[in-house]
């Protein structure tokens, strides 16, 4: 069975889609945790870090410089506005946290995956030099720093 080919992402949109793989990491990370029956709250308490710590400013670059590329009423940015909604709402539940953590999982990835393989290349079709400039101005110097404090995904 032939793979498909992986994206060519444009050297300026890079740092988001490395972003995008950390939070498929985190996908990953929160099924290990169910898979190996660790605590919700050790789950949880990793999702709030990773929240804090990468996912509000990577949708805050998102928001004010990429997405304005395209224009608040572009389908696709409204379907991704409305989806970081949701998923921040899903990151912050803490009435029914197993629940949510497995709903976000799942739809985490799957709007990675519409990111990438829609929005992006949307957004890499229309934009100009200078825009393209800013969104990798606005993402430099912001690596991933992992919390090892409880890997509980090993």
């Amino acid at each position: 069975m032939d793979r498909p080919k992986p994206i060519t992402r444009n050297k300026r949109l890079q740092p988001l889609s490395r972003d995008h793989y950390h939070g498929l990491l985190l996908c990953w990370k929160i099924k290990q945790g169910f898979d190996k029956d660790v605590a919700v709250e050790r789950i949880k308490r990793y999702t709030d870090w990773f929240y804090n710590n990468h996912i509000k400013s990577h949708f805050q670059i998102e928001e004010t410089y990429l997405f304005p590329v395209l224009g608040e009423a572009h389908a696709l940015v409204k379907k991704a506005i409305t989806e970081h909604e949701r998923l921040e709402m899903l990151f912050t539940d803490s009435i029914d946290t197993s629940n949510s953590l497995k709903s976000l999982a799942e739809e985490l990835k799957q709007h990675i995956r519409f990111e990438e393989r829609l929005l992006f290349k949307e957004i890499e079709k229309v934009a100009s030099e200078e825009q393209m400039n800013t969104i990798l101005n606005k993402h430099t110097g912001e690596t991933f720093e992992e919390n090892t404090q409880d890997e509980f995904w090993k």
